[in-house]
């Protein structure tokens, strides 16, 4: 017989509709039968027992938010009848004892990764171009133009060649139908190009997190050395970036090219000076090759997007277990989107070793919704239409699906956007719920790889 409903946890009132439900069918569960009230879509929740205006509503064990209305066992939980609602917490109330998993099948197993002189190992090995100020847009624009077109054989994907057939209907040429096959020039290194809009024109302080944040990119270890370029007048100095890479590492060595364009003067002699320059840098990290690394080595960002009523009972709690087995065999993950922990941070309180990193994430936890409630929101506007449509319609149930990527290992440490994470473990990161805001702080703060699940789906990369 098909299983229709589940309850995530032994404690909570409402139940997951695992498939569509029809108003008026008997469904048996755990012991008793039950009556569905209303037509409810999977993914959606149903009341277990009958809820009087201001009664909780639990699901994973915490509360996801109250009634508005009467709603009786059986009927839908929708937004019409529930509002959001979390726990209320005040700070550490108990410490969590961990299980830790047995990864004795895992402890030899390596990687082929780029190691560099810091210890630190990539999963990839990366040239970066970016520059201090908007300003610098355009010319990293040029820049990319020549180095892909020069280093980068041409890939040709579907889509092109899609595009490719309709114009040749058009005009009456020939299909060309297959890929190109040729190689890139350097088989051991990537080039990419970042691309932002700060450096200058607000307030000081956030040149000084965007210069922390693209320190953070130099130092992570996927990357081999940057070309930068600075226009020379701008809030983010070089001195500040300069600052900010000896903060994260103070004996780093990875090559970092700078050029300041009105120190240099015209637009050309400085491109030429880059291109000539990078390219000898380029062809130097090259060299670099992929030798075996212990997973220990691994910082994997804990992501989740597009997500449904289906991904906190499927896909992050899978991701929630990789974490674990991870952490014990030496590795650090990273959990962030804070708006999407609402709900439960007593539970990650409690599994901070150290209680000032407990308080920390409260503190952090608080600023970030006071800074929320002063532009005119909330916590509790953070589903989205997608979210809700398809069962998460509460900050709070959605917070308790997307907090199950953490697993349940202790918290080593509690950091802030832009801050660089050195140690191994389970880690919280401070970001927006934003998936790109979120999977750029990661990746500053050190990630060489970031998992993202997603429900409904989401393109979502990472340059």
């Amino acid at each position: 017989m098909q299983k229709k409903l589940i309850k995530v946890d032994p404690s909570d009132n409402v139940a997951v509709a695992l498939v569509n439900l029809v108003a008026g069918e008997t469904i048996a569960f755990e012991g008793e039968d039950v009556l569905v009230l209303s037509d409810t879509k999977m993914k959606h929740k149903i009341a277990m027992v009958d809820f009087e205006p201001g009664d909780k509503i639990y699901m994973y064990g915490v509360i996801v938010g109250k009634a508005s209305q009467k709603i009786a066992k059986g009927d839908v939980i929708a937004t019409t009848n529930v509002k959001h609602e979390s726990a209320k917490v005040s700070g550490k109330t108990e410490s969590i004892g961990w299980t830790v998993p047995n990864v004795d099948k895992w402890k030899d197993k390596t990687f082929n990764g780029y190691h560099r002189e810091d210890g630190q190992v990539g999963t990839e090995n990366v040239w970066l171009f970016f520059p201090l100020v908007f300003c610098e847009n355009r010319n990293i624009e040029i820049l990319k133009g020549i180095f892909e077109k020069e280093l980068k054989k041409p890939k040709e994907n579907d889509y092109q060649l899609l595009l490719r057939s309709l114009v040749n209907s058009e005009t009456g040429a020939a299909d060309a139908v297959s890929k190109s096959t040729e190689v890139d020039l350097f088989e051991n290194i990537e080039v990419k190009f970042i691309q932002h809009q700060g450096g200058c024109g607000g307030i000081r302080q956030d040149s000084h997190s965007l210069a922390k944040l693209l320190a953070g990119y130099v130092n992570n270890p996927n990357v081999a050395g940057a070309t930068v370029l600075s226009l020379g007048c701008q809030n983010l100095q070089i001195s500040i970036f300069q600052d900010a890479m000896k903060e994260i590492n103070p004996n780093y060595s990875k090559p970092v090219l700078i050029y300041d364009q009105q120190q240099i003067g015209t637009i050309e002699e400085m491109l030429s000076t880059v291109v000539k320059d990078s390219f000898a840098a380029i062809k130097e990290a090259n060299k670099i090759e992929r030798k075996p690394a212990p997973l220990s080595k691994l910082t994997i960002g804990l992501e989740c997007g597009g997500s449904d009523g289906f991904s906190g009972i499927s896909a992050n709690p899978t991701l929630g277990v990789l974490s674990d087995k991870l952490v014990a065999l030496g590795g650090t993950t990273i959990l962030s989107e804070f708006p999407e922990l609402c709900g439960v941070e007593q539970e990650l309180v409690n599994r901070c070793i150290d209680d000032k990193d407990g308080q920390r994430f409260l503190d952090l936890m608080k600023w970030y919704e006071k800074t929320v409630v002063d532009a005119g929101s909330g916590f509790d506007m953070n589903p989205s239409p997608g979210n809700i449509k398809d069962g998460l319609i509460t900050d709070a149930m959605k917070s308790a699906g997307a907090s199950k990527k953490g697993g349940t290992s202790p918290i080593v440490g509690v950091y802030d956007y832009g801050e660089y994470i050195n140690e191994p473990g389970f880690t919280l990161l401070c970001t927006p719920g934003n998936d790109v805001e979120c999977t750029t702080a990661m990746v500053g703060s050190g990630a060489n790889m970031v998992l993202f699940t997603t429900g409904l789906g989401t393109p979502t990369g990472n340059p």
